[in-house]
């Protein structure tokens, strides 16, 4: 008896998740130049970071021979931080629209609101990723194809924290007003708090300390480490464990935020 009642809720979950998350891949291929137009931003790092401070890989402690390797895992991390936090702006429009009030009152998983919100931003994430890698190798950047992948993996997982974070705050504050500041709250000080942009050895203590405990620090970590040409597998597996734990505790958090929601309608 147990086999059979569990069974349907499983497929239930993921046929409803794969079908808002065509929904929303359909709606992108209509509308291409949003990959496009959100990769400005990365591009204008990228190119002009990787111009400016390419000096400072010469910095005693650096770490680093070449300031553009260093940069792409920290590129492609804080793409995704400052992707995937705006994630919620869909689910207050849904709100704004009535259509979340309705879909409430379907049959319709709650949990799968939550996943097609991550695999669509993930699916956007792995192309932006790609467009990133290619844009670096031109401007000298290396790379190896387990640090590809594990990159990949990195900027998914990311992903699945932040965008889960945004989607909780959409539904719990409903303003977005309060979800621009609250998203700009945490990217920001997660990037200087992480080596993104500067190595841990040039950085002062307090925050060589606080980065332990950021995710962002771990994506970008994992990443750089395994593109790296003698990566320690032993770290790179363990900041992909961490942020795999992460995701998937944001995840269900947020998939309880719609209790909240639908207790203050």
């Amino acid at each position: 008896m147990t086999t059979i009642s569990v069974t349907p809720v499983r497929w239930s979950l993921a046929t409803h998740a794969r079908y808002l998350t065509l929904q929303s891949v359909r709606t992108l291929l209509r509308q291409p130049f949003f990959v496009a137009i959100s990769l400005v931003q990365p591009m204008i790092w990228l190119l002009l970071f990787g111009e400016l401070f390419k000096r400072v890989a010469e910095l005693p402690g650096f770490g680093a021979t070449s300031y553009i390797d260093f940069l792409i895992p920290g590129i492609l991390v804080m793409n995704v931080l400052f992707g995937a936090s705006w994630s919620g702006m869909t689910f207050i429009e849904m709100i704004d629209q009535g259509t979340m009030d309705r879909m409430l009152t379907t049959p319709l998983k709650r949990g799968a609101l939550i996943l097609s919100s991550l695999a669509y931003n993930s699916i956007v994430t792995v192309v932006q990723t790609m467009i990133i890698f290619l844009v670096g190798w031109p401007l000298g950047a290396s790379y190896t194809l387990p640090g590809i992948l594990v990159s990949f993996a990195a900027t998914i997982l990311l992903t699945g924290a932040f965008c889960s974070i945004s989607n909780a705050y959409a539904l719990v504050l409903r303003s977005r007003e309060a979800l621009i500041g609250l998203s700009i709250m945490i990217a920001l000080p997660l990037s200087f708090l992480s080596s993104a942009l500067m190595a841990q050895g040039a950085a002062p203590d307090w925050i060589r300390n606080v980065s332990r405990f950021n995710p962002v620090d771990w994506a970008v970590v994992a990443s750089r480490e395994a593109l790296s040409a003698a990566p320690d597998w032993g770290t790179i597996w363990a900041n992909l464990g961490y942020l795999t734990v992460v995701a998937l505790f944001l995840g269900y958090m947020a998939t309880r935020a719609f209790g909240s929601y639908q207790r203050s309608i």
